[in-house]
């Protein structure tokens, strides 16, 4: 791959933030071939050492079999290893291997991924793909946690955790944009959803592809697109991109929550074009909410980085039920060391 060949397009940004609808979206696109939730730099890149000793990319492949994730995208596990040892056994090299074979399988020219959090792993995805785009998706974090509580009832850490995930996600945002202007784009979803077309040609013309109509229809995300897609918010027509979830946080979480998510991220919420509203909680409330609430979200803020940076530091593994043996049914961890529960849903 040269720096005039287009390159892959990846997806990133938080659950609940739109990544569901870019990627249907692009997929529909007919030179594009999308996978979604493959995790290669989370859970596979750079894990199991020189890859031109053969144990260390035999056991690489192993768990890459065993990966549901992958064995979606059904690889010729036998070709790929060949393809991999006729050249230079990088971690980039195979992954772009894997994706190639899926692209060729639908007949389309050009490959990308969607999985959460890539925003994390930028500069080395721009150094294993000098030519490559990717699209970070971002959503006003209030209608973000509203969302997150209406498709699992519940978040370990709450409100705290939920805010420190944004904050942390969209700080990426900001210094990947800066230090690779021509290959970065910020996307609001909700920019997208209220105006999908003016946004999919924005995305074309960044991403070096022709606007195609098609992309409308989602036709290539049948899953995404026959359950209504982007709302949490009950069932819509299929095919239909909703704005219904705009907004929705005013009627979905309380006061006091707003509150404290517009005090710990107004600055970079209005950087965005996010704006506040007034908080006026009753006193009583907002006593409960200074001296219990507020403490409490400002430690589970602080107790969700301290476990970022050590799931960092130790390595992160797919959760046991992505996992499968060659008769489909469910396997350990496929590393070592214990899952770090790291495989959310999308």
């Amino acid at each position: 791959m040269t720096h005039d060949t287009p390159g892959p397009i990846f997806i990133g940004g938080l659950d609940r933030s739109g990544t569901s609808l870019i990627y249907a979206l692009l997929a529909s696109h007919p030179r594009i071939a999308m996978t979604r939730r493959t995790n290669w730099w989370s859970y596979f890149a750079d894990q199991y050492g020189d890859l031109d000793d053969a144990g260390n990319l035999d056991r690489l492949l192993a768990d890459m079999s065993r990966y549901r994730r992958h064995r979606k995208l059904d690889p010729d596990f036998a070709s790929l290893r060949a393809a991999v040892v006729s050249g230079p056994r990088t971690y980039g090299r195979l992954f772009g291997l894997l994706e190639a074979q899926h692209a060729e399988r639908l007949g389309k020219p050009r490959w990308g991924d969607k999985s959460l959090h890539t925003e994390r792993y930028a500069d080395r995805v721009f150094s294993d793909f000098p030519t490559a785009r990717l699209v970070h998706m971002v959503r006003d974090p209030r209608d973000r946690y509203a969302s997150v509580l209406k498709r699992w009832k519940r978040l370990r850490g709450g409100v705290g955790a939920a805010t420190a995930a944004w904050l942390a996600s969209v700080r990426l945002a900001e210094r990947n944009a800066r230090e690779h202007p021509q290959q970065y784009l910020i996307l609001r979803y909700e920019d997208l959803a209220s105006d999908p077309e003016k946004e999919l040609r924005r995305v074309s013309a960044f991403i070096g592809e022709a606007y195609d109509q098609a992309m409308l229809g989602m036709d290539a995300a049948e899953d995404f697109r026959a359950t209504g897609g982007n709302s949490s918010y009950g069932g819509f027509e299929a095919g239909t991109i909703s704005t219904r979830s705009i907004g929705r946080f005013r009627d979905s979480i309380s006061l006091s929550d707003v509150a404290f998510i517009q005090a710990t991220t107004g600055e970079a919420m209005a950087q965005l074009g996010y704006e506040a509203i007034p908080t006026d909680v009753p006193l009583p409330s907002r006593i409960a909410h200074l001296t219990l609430r507020w403490p409490w979200n400002l430690a589970t803020m602080q107790a969700w980085r301290l476990r970022e940076r050590f799931d960092d530091l130790r390595g992160r593994s797919p959760n046991a039920e992505t996992l499968a043996d060659r008769d489909g049914d469910v396997e350990p961890p496929i590393h070592s060391r214990e899952s770090v529960g790291h495989d959310s849903k999308e």
